[in-house]
Protein backbone atom coordinates (compact mmCIF):
# COMPACT_ATOMS: atom_id res chain seq x y z
CA UNK A 1 0.00 0.00 0.00
CA UNK A 2 3.10 2.35 0.50
CA UNK A 3 4.24 1.90 -2.78
CA UNK A 4 1.03 2.99 -4.32
CA UNK A 5 0.03 5.74 -1.85
CA UNK A 6 3.57 7.21 -2.78
CA UNK A 7 2.94 6.55 -6.25
CA UNK A 8 0.02 8.82 -6.65
CA UNK A 9 2.20 11.37 -4.24
CA UNK A 10 4.27 11.08 -7.29
CA UNK A 11 1.52 11.87 -9.58
CA UNK A 12 -0.04 14.78 -7.90
CA UNK A 13 3.22 16.69 -8.07
CA UNK A 14 3.61 16.41 -11.48
CA UNK A 15 -0.05 17.27 -12.47
CA UNK A 16 -0.97 19.94 -10.40
CA UNK A 17 2.77 21.37 -10.35
CA UNK A 18 2.99 21.25 -6.60
CA UNK A 19 6.39 20.15 -4.23
CA UNK A 20 4.96 18.31 -1.42
CA UNK A 21 6.43 19.26 1.87
CA UNK A 22 4.79 16.81 3.93
CA UNK A 23 2.24 13.59 3.45
CA UNK A 24 1.11 11.76 6.42
CA UNK A 25 -1.03 9.42 7.88
CA UNK A 26 -4.02 10.91 9.97
CA UNK A 27 -7.42 9.34 11.60
CA UNK A 28 -7.57 6.14 13.35
CA UNK A 29 -4.42 4.53 11.66
CA UNK A 30 -2.50 7.67 13.09
CA UNK A 31 -4.41 7.87 16.52
CA UNK A 32 -3.51 4.31 17.57
CA UNK A 33 -6.92 2.69 16.94
CA UNK A 34 -7.66 1.44 13.40
CA UNK A 35 -10.25 -1.61 11.89
CA UNK A 36 -8.91 -4.32 9.51
CA UNK A 37 -11.26 -2.27 6.81
CA UNK A 38 -10.03 1.63 7.75
CA UNK A 39 -9.80 3.63 4.79
CA UNK A 40 -5.65 5.10 4.26
CA UNK A 41 -6.48 9.33 5.21
CA UNK A 42 -3.40 10.57 4.16
CA UNK A 43 -2.85 14.62 4.50
CA UNK A 44 -0.30 16.58 2.73
CA UNK A 45 0.99 19.71 2.82
CA UNK A 46 2.47 21.24 -0.51
CA UNK A 47 4.25 24.55 -2.11
CA UNK A 48 3.95 26.15 -5.36
CA UNK A 49 6.67 27.90 -7.32
CA UNK A 50 6.55 31.79 -6.16
CA UNK A 51 5.07 33.13 -9.40
CA UNK A 52 1.86 30.89 -8.34
CA UNK A 53 1.51 33.40 -5.46
CA UNK A 54 1.83 36.78 -7.42
CA UNK A 55 -1.55 37.15 -8.36
CA UNK A 56 -4.90 39.84 -6.96
CA UNK A 57 -7.17 36.75 -7.31
CA UNK A 58 -7.06 33.95 -4.74
CA UNK A 59 -6.84 31.11 -6.17
CA UNK A 60 -7.90 27.23 -4.63
CA UNK A 61 -5.49 26.31 -1.99
CA UNK A 62 -6.71 22.66 -1.49
CA UNK A 63 -6.49 19.40 -3.19
CA UNK A 64 -9.01 16.52 -2.41
CA UNK A 65 -8.33 13.51 -4.11
CA UNK A 66 -9.78 9.94 -4.01
CA UNK A 67 -8.19 6.74 -5.12
CA UNK A 68 -8.43 2.59 -5.33
CA UNK A 69 -12.08 2.36 -5.25
CA UNK A 70 -12.37 5.42 -2.16
CA UNK A 71 -9.66 3.60 -0.21
CA UNK A 72 -7.36 5.88 -0.45
CA UNK A 73 -8.23 9.90 0.57
CA UNK A 74 -5.75 12.18 -0.27
CA UNK A 75 -6.41 15.76 0.96
CA UNK A 76 -4.03 18.97 1.78
CA UNK A 77 -3.80 22.56 2.03
CA UNK A 78 -0.81 25.18 -0.10
CA UNK A 79 2.02 26.35 2.22
CA UNK A 80 0.00 29.77 2.83
CA UNK A 81 -3.16 28.39 3.72
CA UNK A 82 -1.14 26.54 6.19
CA UNK A 83 0.45 28.79 7.89
CA UNK A 84 -2.42 30.93 8.19
CA UNK A 85 -4.17 27.99 9.88
CA UNK A 86 -1.68 27.14 12.28
CA UNK A 87 -1.85 30.77 13.28
CA UNK A 88 -5.03 29.93 14.49
CA UNK A 89 -3.80 26.67 16.44
CA UNK A 90 -6.08 24.70 13.82
CA UNK A 91 -6.16 21.07 15.72
CA UNK A 92 -6.72 19.02 12.50
CA UNK A 93 -3.00 20.84 11.39
CA UNK A 94 -1.36 20.22 14.51
CA UNK A 95 -2.28 16.22 14.58
CA UNK A 96 -0.96 15.83 11.03
CA UNK A 97 2.36 17.54 11.78
CA UNK A 98 3.45 15.16 14.67
CA UNK A 99 1.61 11.82 12.95
CA UNK A 100 4.11 8.55 13.47
CA UNK A 101 3.07 7.33 9.86
CA UNK A 102 5.08 9.43 7.40
CA UNK A 103 4.89 8.81 3.35
CA UNK A 104 7.04 11.83 2.25
CA UNK A 105 8.55 14.98 3.79
CA UNK A 106 10.96 17.52 2.65
CA UNK A 107 14.12 18.46 4.42
CA UNK A 108 13.45 19.90 7.65
CA UNK A 109 9.75 21.47 6.97
CA UNK A 110 8.31 18.75 9.12
CA UNK A 111 10.62 19.97 12.60
CA UNK A 112 11.04 23.50 12.07
CA UNK A 113 6.70 23.53 11.24
CA UNK A 114 6.33 21.58 14.84
CA UNK A 115 8.93 24.17 16.71
CA UNK A 116 6.28 27.26 14.79
CA UNK A 117 3.25 25.50 16.09
CA UNK A 118 4.70 24.90 19.69
CA UNK A 119 5.52 29.00 19.69
CA UNK A 120 2.20 29.93 18.19
CA UNK A 121 0.32 27.22 20.16
CA UNK A 122 -3.38 28.78 21.37
CA UNK A 123 -4.72 26.27 24.37
CA UNK A 124 -8.25 28.13 24.44
CA UNK A 125 -8.50 27.66 20.46
CA UNK A 126 -7.93 24.09 20.66
CA UNK A 127 -9.97 23.13 23.42
CA UNK A 128 -12.82 24.86 21.16
CA UNK A 129 -12.52 22.42 18.95
CA UNK A 130 -12.00 18.95 20.93
CA UNK A 131 -15.32 20.08 23.49
CA UNK A 132 -17.24 20.82 20.03
CA UNK A 133 -16.33 17.49 18.73
CA UNK A 134 -16.87 15.58 22.32
CA UNK A 135 -20.44 16.95 22.80
CA UNK A 136 -21.39 16.09 18.99
CA UNK A 137 -19.79 13.02 19.38
CA UNK A 138 -21.10 11.94 22.65
CA UNK A 139 -24.88 13.38 21.71
CA UNK A 140 -24.70 10.27 19.17
CA UNK A 141 -23.77 8.08 21.57
CA UNK A 142 -26.61 8.94 23.99
CA UNK A 143 -29.40 8.60 20.81
CA UNK A 144 -29.14 4.71 20.32
CA UNK A 145 -28.35 2.01 22.26
CA UNK A 146 -26.28 0.89 19.91
CA UNK A 147 -23.40 2.47 18.35
CA UNK A 148 -20.32 2.34 15.96
CA UNK A 149 -17.39 1.83 18.33
CA UNK A 150 -16.01 4.71 15.83
CA UNK A 151 -18.22 6.54 16.96
CA UNK A 152 -17.01 6.18 20.48
CA UNK A 153 -13.60 6.32 20.04
CA UNK A 154 -14.07 10.09 18.70
CA UNK A 155 -15.82 10.80 21.60
CA UNK A 156 -13.62 9.40 23.60
CA UNK A 157 -10.24 10.50 22.25
CA UNK A 158 -11.68 14.22 21.59
CA UNK A 159 -12.87 14.54 25.56
CA UNK A 160 -9.55 13.22 26.01
CA UNK A 161 -7.27 15.92 24.51
CA UNK A 162 -10.14 18.13 26.17
CA UNK A 163 -8.07 16.77 29.51
CA UNK A 164 -5.19 16.81 28.58
CA UNK A 165 -5.16 21.19 27.30
CA UNK A 166 -6.94 21.70 30.44
CA UNK A 167 -4.07 20.01 32.80
CA UNK A 168 -0.84 20.38 30.02
CA UNK A 169 1.07 23.15 28.66
CA UNK A 170 2.01 21.41 25.51
CA UNK A 171 -0.03 20.73 22.47
CA UNK A 172 -2.17 17.17 23.01
CA UNK A 173 -0.41 14.07 20.88
CA UNK A 174 -2.24 12.87 17.92
CA UNK A 175 -1.00 9.49 19.39
CA UNK A 176 -3.89 8.33 22.02
CA UNK A 177 -1.61 5.92 23.93
CA UNK A 178 0.84 8.96 24.02
CA UNK A 179 -2.59 11.07 25.35
CA UNK A 180 -3.14 8.52 28.06
CA UNK A 181 0.40 7.86 29.36
CA UNK A 182 0.93 11.57 30.12
CA UNK A 183 -2.24 11.96 31.91
CA UNK A 184 -3.76 10.89 35.42
CA UNK A 185 -6.12 8.16 34.66
CA UNK A 186 -7.45 5.62 36.64
CA UNK A 187 -6.01 1.85 35.62
CA UNK A 188 -9.56 0.04 35.32
CA UNK A 189 -10.33 2.59 32.77
CA UNK A 190 -7.08 2.61 31.32
CA UNK A 191 -7.20 -1.24 31.06
CA UNK A 192 -11.04 -0.68 29.63
CA UNK A 193 -10.12 1.72 26.93
CA UNK A 194 -6.83 -0.99 25.48
CA UNK A 195 -9.60 -3.78 25.50
CA UNK A 196 -11.72 -1.67 23.31
CA UNK A 197 -8.82 -1.00 21.34
CA UNK A 198 -8.10 -4.57 21.00
CA UNK A 199 -11.48 -5.19 19.32
CA UNK A 200 -11.81 -2.70 17.24
CA UNK A 201 -8.42 -4.05 15.62
CA UNK A 202 -10.34 -7.08 14.85
CA UNK A 203 -13.83 -6.32 13.74
CA UNK A 204 -15.31 -3.97 10.63
CA UNK A 205 -16.38 -0.52 11.20
CA UNK A 206 -20.31 -1.82 10.48
CA UNK A 207 -19.96 -3.40 14.21
CA UNK A 208 -22.33 -2.13 16.85
CA UNK A 209 -21.71 -2.03 19.89
CA UNK A 210 -23.18 -0.53 23.30
CA UNK A 211 -22.83 0.15 26.96
CA UNK A 212 -19.58 1.41 28.67
CA UNK A 213 -20.92 3.36 31.24
CA UNK A 214 -17.74 4.06 33.19
CA UNK A 215 -16.01 5.42 29.85
CA UNK A 216 -19.17 7.58 29.00
CA UNK A 217 -19.04 9.12 32.65
CA UNK A 218 -15.50 9.66 31.91
CA UNK A 219 -16.09 11.39 28.64
CA UNK A 220 -18.92 13.71 30.53
CA UNK A 221 -16.46 14.77 33.25
CA UNK A 222 -13.87 15.54 30.85
CA UNK A 223 -16.26 17.79 28.69
CA UNK A 224 -17.97 19.13 31.51
CA UNK A 225 -14.31 20.35 33.10
CA UNK A 226 -13.60 21.70 30.05
CA UNK A 227 -17.22 23.50 30.05
CA UNK A 228 -16.19 25.01 33.27
CA UNK A 229 -12.50 26.02 32.80
CA UNK A 230 -12.07 26.77 28.79
CA UNK A 231 -12.23 30.46 29.07
CA UNK A 232 -9.46 30.85 31.61
CA UNK A 233 -7.18 28.99 29.55
CA UNK A 234 -4.06 31.52 27.82
CA UNK A 235 -4.25 32.64 24.09
CA UNK A 236 -0.95 32.07 21.99
CA UNK A 237 2.06 34.26 21.95
CA UNK A 238 2.92 33.75 18.50
CA UNK A 239 3.51 36.92 16.12
CA UNK A 240 2.27 36.82 12.21
CA UNK A 241 6.39 37.38 11.77
CA UNK A 242 7.38 34.37 12.32
CA UNK A 243 5.26 33.03 9.86
CA UNK A 244 6.09 35.25 7.59
CA UNK A 245 9.94 34.32 7.54
CA UNK A 246 9.01 31.04 7.73
CA UNK A 247 6.58 30.90 4.22
CA UNK A 248 9.37 33.12 2.36
CA UNK A 249 11.83 31.21 3.04
CA UNK A 250 10.23 28.00 1.93
CA UNK A 251 9.11 29.56 -0.80
CA UNK A 252 13.02 30.42 -1.85
CA UNK A 253 13.91 26.97 -1.15
CA UNK A 254 10.98 26.01 -3.30
CA UNK A 255 11.72 28.15 -6.29
CA UNK A 256 14.31 25.95 -8.53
Amino acid sequence: MNEKINKYLDRIEKEKEVKILLACETGSRAWGFPSPDSDFDIRIIYVHKKDWYLSLLEKRDSIALMFENNEIDITGWDLRKTLRLLQKSNPPLLERIQSPILYKQSGSFLKEINELANSQYSRIATIHHYLSMAKKFLEELKEKEDYKLKRFFYALRSATACKWILEKEEMPPIEFQKMLSGLNIENNLINRINELIYLKSTISESYLHHGEIELIDFIEACINSADENRKSLPSSKGNADELNSFFLKMLAQNDN
